[in-house]
C-alpha cells in the first residue's frame, strides 16, 4: 500500500467494496446478518476503520464458510447478533457510546466527590 491510497483512505474503500461484492454473492439470511453485524460495529469506539474492515473480514470469511456448508446465520451467529458484534468488538478494544458515556460519568462523579 503507498502513502497517498493510505491517506485517503483508498485501500479501505476497495476492502469495503471487496466485502460488499462478497456479501452480495451471499444467500439473503446471510446477507441479513452481515447487514446487522456491519452497522453494530460502526457504533463501536475506540475501533479504527481499519480494525473494523479487519473484523468483517474474519466475519465474512465464517459466513462464507457456513454458507458453503448449508448452515444457516442462526446456527453460526445465534440469536444475539448485537451480543456477537459486541464480543468482536471488546477483544478488538472498543466500546459503545453507551459504554464511554457511562465512562465519563462515572470519571466526573468521582472528580467531584474528590476521589
Amino acid at each position: 500500500m503507498n502513502f497517498w491510497d493510505r491517506i485517503t483512505g483508498n485501500d479501505m474503500t476497495r476492502q469495503w467494496k471487496s466485502l460488499d461484492a462478497r456479501a452480495g454473492k451471499l444467500p439473503q439470511d446471510f446477507q441479513q446478518a452481515y447487514a446487522q453485524i456491519t452497522a453494530e460495529l460502526w457504533q463501536r469506539t475506540g475501533v479504527s476503520g481499519r480494525t473494523i474492515l479487519a473484523m468483517l473480514d474474519g466475519v465474512m470469511e465464517l459466513l462464507e464458510d457456513a454458507s458453503a456448508s448449508n448452515r444457516s446465520a442462526l446456527d453460526v451467529l445465534g440469536n444475539d447478533i448485537r451480543g456477537f458484534c459486541a464480543e468482536l468488538a471488546a477483544d478488538a478494544g472498543g466500546k459503545s457510546y453507551r459504554d464511554r458515556w457511562r465512562d465519563r460519568l462515572n470519571n466526573a462523579v468521582q472528580r467531584k466527590l474528590g476521589r
